[in-house]
């Protein structure tokens, strides 16, 4: 499949016009109205010196400027690159260093952060959503003449963590999303214009500017976006709006399943809810099962394109654990330590393959030295395949926490930990959290005079709320460590899997 997102929204802008485009908690635009705006961020960032290739970068909670935006720099041709608005200057900063972008949007409430940014690295200009962009939805803008780009060509990154607690930013072409999306459509087909996602996740996020800006205007559809995630006026507007699909962790169906009003919900029009990030209890599938809506397992990672596999629908029920055998173009591969395929029932490594696999991450050839081999995507995650060829996942073979559906890289709090004045030892791990899914939790060599609460401030002034450990644990002695002098990870979880029923939460 070829072509762009912004093919696309000219098309539809043209054969539909009236339709509605993105219903931002009921303010409504429709697709004339989002191309002529689109058109005018367009002029004014070429007005800024950004031009075909640069990266334009959005710090900002989810808002319809936030969604213009992107769609202006994806006219002009350059590479949107959406930062994490939770992340403190320090953050951002090494995102900044790594992608370059020439201009970053910003919330006013933002501004004095990315100011602090701007202040150590001078090389970006700031522009302002509210300022700079909504006073441009009024306006008759001439229509922005793109370039011709090839399919090959970056068009957006996406910036998910490590477990080196270094960021990696997944890119996106224009190939990657239009074959990903065109694979969705043959296996989730959808009327002509139906589509009508409900967005509560972070713009952001591949779930955000890839499934719910790209997607929704790819086919012509109505994204429903809110300004974040509030059960009860997501349930509202999934029933007002007549909502067809709905993803996320488990915790927003859970979350929204103990709204009032949910047991009597007419949900019949949401013809998708795949649920992904962690596993899906089975009480949860049969709770929305009673407003006859099938949960089912997806999986995937950012790198192949979000999602790579989804239980089919009338199988989900019955094996609500297991996650698909593909797609009709994206290949699953479990494999042992020395590259070999695992017989079924056997656990190994799950790789990848399929039309959304990202060419590599943002200038990290290491990374895509280890990830990409042999043209397949490395997962680093463990499962299993039935001799039917459906995917079961197990567990994660690097330590990345999800919590709330966010990634938090352990080596990352650990770097801001150990940093903390007469630390020796520090190794965070995931412990169950009945709100977040996982959370994590500190283990950290004893030190005379230190608290937890020193701990927890210390993390709370260098790392973004969630990823501050709400379990801060002090042992005695060294931390338990392999052979090969590494901190043994796998014993600790064992020992400490219990930690929220014998630690009081710090946080």
């Amino acid at each position: 499949m070829s072509g762009t997102v912004i093919d696309a929204l000219a098309y539809w802008a043209r054969t539909v016009p009236e339709q509605p485009a993105i219903d931002f908690a009921g303010d409504v635009v429709t697709y004339r109205e989002l191309d002529t705006w689109a058109d005018g961020v367009a002029h004014d960032l070429a007005a800024r010196g950004v031009t075909t290739g640069d990266r334009v970068s959005y710090l900002g909670v989810n808002s319809l400027e936030w969604c213009v935006a992107a769609l202006g720099a994806m006219k002009v041709g350059a590479i949107s690159a959406p930062f994490n608005q939770r992340m403190l200057a320090g953050e951002l900063t090494a995102l900044v260093d790594d992608c370059e972008p020439t201009v970053v949007y910003c919330d006013t409430a933002l501004r004095s952060r990315l100011d602090e940014v701007h202040a150590a690295r001078g090389t970006f200009a700031i522009a302002e959503f509210g300022e700079d962009v909504r006073p441009l939805r009024r306006g008759a803008h001439p229509r922005y003449r793109t370039p011709v780009t090839e399919q090959s060509e970056p068009t957006a990154i996406v910036f998910t963590s490590g477990t080196t607690g270094k960021p990696k930013g997944v890119v996106f072409t224009h190939a990657t999303i239009a074959g990903e999306m065109h694979e969705w459509s043959l296996m989730e087909p959808i009327e002509p214009n139906g589509l009508r996602p409900l967005l509560v996740l972070p713009l952001f996020t591949a779930a955000g500017i890839i499934w719910g800006i790209s997607r929704t205007v790819l086919q012509g559809g109505t994204l429903l976006l809110q300004p974040g995630f509030d059960p009860e006026a997501a349930l509202r507007v999934m029933i007002d709006s007549r909502a067809t699909t709905l993803t996320g962790p488990p915790i927003l169906f859970e979350q929204l399943s103990r709204v009032p009003g949910f047991e009597d919900a007419d949900l019949s029009h949401l013809t998708t809810a795949h649920v992904g990030g962690a596993r899906v209890p089975s009480a949860l599938v049969g709770t929305w099962l009673a407003r006859g809506v099938q949960l089912r397992q997806i999986y995937g990672q950012t790198e192949i394109g979000g999602s790579a596999t989804a239980m089919p629908r009338a199988e989900a029920a019955e094996h609500p654990d297991k996650c698909g055998f593909g797609g009709i173009f994206t290949k699953i591969r479990v494999v042992d330590v020395d590259g070999n395929d695992c017989a079924p029932g056997d656990v190994g490594e799950i790789l990848l393959r399929g039309p959304g696999m990202m060419p590599g991450y943002w200038r990290n050839e290491e990374a895509n030295r280890a990830t990409l081999i042999d043209g397949w995507l490395h997962t680093g995650d463990l499962g299993k395949l039935d001799e039917n060829g459906y995917l079961t996942f197990v567990d994660r073979l690097k330590d990345m926490i999800i919590s709330g559906g966010l990634n938090i890289s352990p080596a990352e709090i650990e770097q801001v930990i150990n940093r903390m004045p007469g630390i020796e030892e520090v190794a965070v791990i995931s412990v169950p959290d009945e709100k977040f899914g996982e959370t994590p939790a500190a283990i950290v060599k004893k030190v005379v005079g230190l608290t937890e609460a020193d701990v927890v401030e210390y993390c709370d002034r260098n790392l973004a709320d969630y990823k501050v450990p709400r379990y801060v644990v002090f042992v005695d002695g060294g931390l338990p460590r392999m052979a090969s002098g590494k901190i043994a990870k796998r014993e600790l979880r064992d020992t400490y899997s219990d930690v929220p029923q014998t630690h009081p939460k710090v946080r």
